[in-house]
C-alpha cells in the first residue's frame, strides 16, 4: 500500500509545499581603525636577564606607555555659567520692563488729563461766546435776496 511512486512520493499521501532556506554567510566584522605599528622615538638598549634556572633571556627593555595627562575640568561647567548669566540678565531686564510699563501708564494718564483740560477750556470759551451779554458788535450787514441765474449769467 505505501509503495513509493516514480516521483518519490508514497501512494495515498498528499505533498505539501516546502520552502528551502539557504544559509547566508555573515559579513566579516572589520576593526574600527587599522592598527598601525608605531616606532619608538629612540632605539632602546638590549638587556639580558638570567633566570633562576640558568636560562638567559635577551630583549629590549621598554618603559610602559604613559597616558596623556587629562585636561583638568573646570569646577563649574560652562553650561551652568551660561544659565546663571542668563538669569542675572533676565532679572536686570525685568526691573527695566517694570519701569517702562510704569512710564507708559503715566504718559497715557498725562495725555488723558491734557485732553480733558483742552475740552474744558474750549467748552468754556464757546459758552462765553454764546451766552455773552451785549448787542450787536458791528460788522457788515448782508442782505440776501433772490438771485437769478440764466444761461450761466448772474442777474442779481
Amino acid at each position: 500500500m505505501n509503495e513509493p511512486t516514480p516521483y518519490g512520493r508514497l501512494a495515498g499521501h498528499e505533498t505539501a509545499a516546502v520552502e528551502v532556506h539557504h544559509p547566508m554567510p555573515l559579513a566579516p566584522v572589520l576593526p574600527a581603525a587599522p592598527l598601525v605599528p608605531v616606532q619608538p622615538r629612540a632605539i632602546p638598549a638590549v638587556t639580558s636577564i638570567v633566570l633562576p634556572d640558568g636560562r638567559v633571556v635577551t630583549g629590549y627593555s621598554m618603559e610602559p606607555a604613559k597616558p596623556e595627562p587629562a585636561v583638568a575640568k573646570p569646577v563649574v561647567s560652562r553650561a551652568a555659567v551660561n544659565i546663571a548669566l542668563g538669569g542675572i540678565g533676565f532679572g536686570a531686564v525685568c526691573g527695566g520692563l517694570v519701569l517702562l510699563t510704569t512710564f507708559i501708564a503715566a504718559l497715557a494718564a498725562l495725555i488723558h488729563q491734557l485732553i480733558i483740560l483742552a475740552a474744558v477750556i474750549f467748552g468754556g470759551w464757546v459758552a462765553v461766546q454764546v451766552f455773552s451779554a451785549g448787542g450787536h458788535r458791528g460788522g457788515a450787514t448782508v442782505n440776501i435776496r433772490k438771485a437769478v441765474i440764466k444761461r450761466n449769467k448772474f442777474y442779481g
